[in-house]
């Protein structure tokens, strides 16, 4: 249970972490320019190695060899290129490739329509319940303070389907279907949103699921196979470093009344407490976009992620200094306990009253 800080000491925790984002920012430099040109070699080689392999799918282990690089190769330009490159982190390089007003991803969600959703509302009101449209992507109950409703009943059901068509999805979540069914959003509002779509997905769906089978020849099937294989890894990966690094037990939301007004200290307050991390090796770190720093990532979205190991220590000492909770844990650990809210959401309030309870209670005493 995080404490309630004091205006004085919600002022001294932004100094600290303004202090260590300038910091940060003052050392950028070659390392981090040389990194993330290495990533992108490395990327492009094993999409290249990938789809060359799978040329060879006639022969059992050269199909799964390129399964692995493709999807690999997917998910380093999903997760450590295009995430980070998205949010301006190495804007400050000047080059055209990585530049976050012009890179596009391989994946069907349009760059524009996601950094809108993502960068803007998702960065700014993080686990504000009814701002934040990242909890539970408008189809699963993520949190109590979600109003229950017999369709939550299939909350497994919707997840694991979410995970297989991770990328789907993202791309769907642009056009705000909740509010579309309200009529709070009418269908002809979202026209700029759905041509992009359009664009988007047609050319990535011919790109995986016809041009490189036809190139194939007699192996278009194995070669279709292949690709949906290496999208479906992308995305299942994609879908467990998202979710743990948001909605496992200990990370708190925060209502629209307790977060008005909030000061810059306040709002780490709020990221800090509204995110967890991951704990794994230095590959795991990279091939998670560094996402499973979170808690970072949350604060300073703007850093090269390679940056957030090296200053995770720096923010954990932070939260220690003001008595407030780091939430870090191993893959396994977070994504048990983000299945286990997913299945217990999904029943009445009154089956989870204890949990929603001290939910409930925390708010109450941010709140005082």
């Amino acid at each position: 249970m995080a404490p309630q800080l004091t205006p004085d000491q919600y002022a001294a925790l932004g100094r600290d972490l303004d202090a260590l984002r300038q910091r940060v920012l003052a050392d950028l430099g070659e390392a981090d320019r040389a990194y993330i040109l290495d990533i992108v070699k490395i990327q492009r080689a094993l999409e290249v190695a990938g789809r060359g392999l799978l040329f060879l799918g006639f022969l059992p282990p050269a199909w799964l060899a390129g399964v692995g690089a493709l999807s690999l190769s997917k998910i380093l330009d999903n997760m450590e290129i295009g995430h980070n490159v998205m949010h301006g982190q190495y804007d400050w390089m000047r080059d055209p490739a990585l530049n976050s007003r012009m890179f596009e991803w391989d994946t069907v969600a349009p760059a524009e329509n996601w950094k809108h959703s993502h960068n803007y509302v998702h960065h700014t009101y993080t686990n504000i319940i009814g701002k934040d449209r990242d909890i539970g992507y408008g189809v699963l109950r993520i949190d109590p303070a979600q109003k229950w409703n017999p369709y939550y009943l299939g909350n497994p059901v919707y997840a694991a389907l979410l995970a297989v068509f991770f990328q789907w999805g993202v791309m769907l979540h642009d056009l705000e279907a909740e509010k579309l069914a309200s009529g709070e959003k009418k269908w002809s509002e979202t026209a700029a949103e759905r041509r992009r779509m359009w664009h988007k997905g047609v050319k990535q769906v011919l790109k995986d699921y016809a041009l490189f089978p036809a190139l194939s020849g007699p192996l278009f099937l194995p070669t279709l196979l292949g690709n949906m294989t290496a999208n479906l890894a992308r995305n299942l990966w994609a879908f467990a470093i998202i979710f743990c690094g948001h909605f496992p037990a200990g990370v708190e939301s925060f209502t629209e009344e307790e977060t008005a007004d909030e000061t810059r200290g306040q709002w780490y307050y709020r990221q800090m407490l509204g995110s967890a991390n991951i704990t794994g090796s230095p590959l795991f770190h990279i091939l998670s976009g560094n996402l499973s720093h979170q808690i970072e990532h949350h604060l300073f979205p703007d850093i090269p992620a390679r940056r957030y190991p090296m200053i995770a220590p720096e923010v954990r000492a932070i939260c220690a200094k003001y008595g407030l909770p780091y939430n870090t844990g191993g893959l396994a650990k977070q994504l048990g306990s983000v299945f286990g809210k997913i299945v217990r959401l999904a029943l009445p309030d009154r089956l989870t009253r204890a949990w929603s309870g001290t939910v409930e209670t925390d708010r109450a005493r941010r709140a005082a």
